[in-house]
């Protein structure tokens, strides 16, 4: 489990990406990089990270699900995950 902090600083991060998303757009279609330049640096989606929304966790995250490895483990042998069997053969 991630601590509550990094979850937190990520949402942080969401937050801030979303409230100048319209401004960077317009800028670097003007191309006034100086401009851009000062935003402030998590105003840049590429600082966001995805992590699991069970655990928090930021590696081995499947965009597809939304979850990491382990907890997508732990949902599909449950049955919690639609469509998703144990391979066999």
């Amino acid at each position: 489990m991630a601590k509550k902090a990094w979850v937190e600083r990520n949402k942080k991060k969401q937050r801030v990406v979303a409230r100048y998303a319209e401004k960077r757009a317009e800028l670097k279609a003007n191309h006034e990089y100086e401009e851009l330049a000062k935003l402030p640096r998590n105003a840049s989606p590429t600082r966001v990270v995805n992590r699991c929304s069970v655990s928090g966790r930021r590696h081995a995250y499947f965009r597809k699900f939304g979850v990491s490895r382990l907890t997508f483990r732990e949902l599909a042998l449950s049955g919690m995950i639609p469509g998703v069997t144990k391979a066999s053969w």
